[in-house]
């Protein structure tokens, strides 16, 4: 069984703390998870409790998958304290790591972002880069996953970051469960940019989310700005720039990102052959499919239905 290790540093923020437990916990037993401190003793939070948590620093010696949830700023400098070092030097080499929100700042400081792509919540991108220039931060995205190592922006984006663990563990069927059992959307559209502050639009004016339905249901056909802007009821610049505002995207690449969501979906659950799977999500060819999805997540369709379909086998 995968095991999970929650590490709970000083000031640790108790609702994204539970994020890890409510996700990977909901994965029919696929994982295992469990929390620690870096000495093993209560871990007082941003709030006005303390958490009692049930393992030492030696639960780390046992990981798979290291989540670090996000803990109080003022915690969170360029140094940290020889206790939390020492804790991480336990994590065994090959384990995979997740930061969310300021768990980035802890990450950061151990060096292990260093000449990497990380994100943290928006909120703090200025002082992160301050603190930690060799890090190649990117504040638009609600999590970035760079193999071993994956980084997600505030409070909610660690489901977003936690599900996307699960899919790809065990395929979109088992993530889109997750999703489900947890009320949340399996994916959710656009980074966090769309959450930046700027002047909120009028629910009068705000008039994309009908039409991002109506071209999720048409995406193995030709869409094009105009058929989306038309749609809409706006012109070509109105609709670029609402459909900006609201989702942190412009309409093509946001097109682009469902057809691949549509694939892997496709190439998870059907024996479509790849040629097939690229008419129905919408790719004028099996070419292009390839390059999208091997710039999505690094992989060609065959090797992708592959790893799924082995994991499937494996598991029945």
């Amino acid at each position: 069984m995968h095991r999970v290790v929650v590490l709970a540093l000083d000031g640790v923020y108790p609702f994204e703390l539970g994020i890890p437990h409510r996700v990977f916990g909901s994965a029919d037993g696929r994982y295992e998870v469990v929390t620690c401190s870096v000495d093993g003793r209560p871990v007082p939070s941003d709030s006005d409790f303390a958490v009692d948590v049930g393992h030492g620093p030696d639960a780390l010696t046992t990981a798979d998958t290291v989540v670090i949830p996000p803990f109080d700023l003022r915690q969170a400098t360029a140094e940290l304290p020889a206790r939390v070092l020492r804790a991480f030097e336990l994590i065994p080499p090959g384990a995979r790591t997740v930061s969310i929100c300021t768990g980035a700042f802890a990450l950061a400081a151990t060096g292990r972002l260093d000449g990497r792509r990380a994100t943290t919540h928006w909120a703090l991108a200025a002082e992160f880069r301050r603190l930690f220039p060799a890090v190649d931060l990117d504040a638009d995205v609600l999590f970035i996953d760079d193999g071993d190592v994956l980084t997600s922006a505030g409070a909610a984006s660690g489901m977003d970051v936690c599900l996307h663990v699960v899919r790809n563990d065990h395929g979109a069927e088992l993530a889109n469960r997750v999703a489900r059992l947890c009320v949340v959307p399996p994916w959710r559209d656009g980074g966090q940019a769309q959450y930046i502050e700027h002047p909120v639009p009028a629910a009068a004016a705000a008039g994309t989310s009908a039409t991002r339905q109506w071209a999720l249901e048409r995406l193995h056909l030709p869409l094009t700005m105009a058929d989306l802007a038309a749609h809409a009821q706006m012109s070509l610049r109105t609709f670029a720039r609402r459909f900006r505002d609201e989702v942190g995207m412009s309409p093509g690449r946001w097109v682009i990102q469902q057809r691949v969501v549509r694939a892997r979906q496709l190439l998870e659950s059907s024996d479509l052959s790849v040629d097939q799977v690229a008419v129905r999500a919408g790719f004028a060819t099996a070419a292009s499919l390839r390059q999208h999805l091997q710039a999505a997540i690094g992989v060609a369709p065959l090797a992708y239905r592959r790893t799924f379909r082995t994991a499937e086998r494996v598991e029945s």
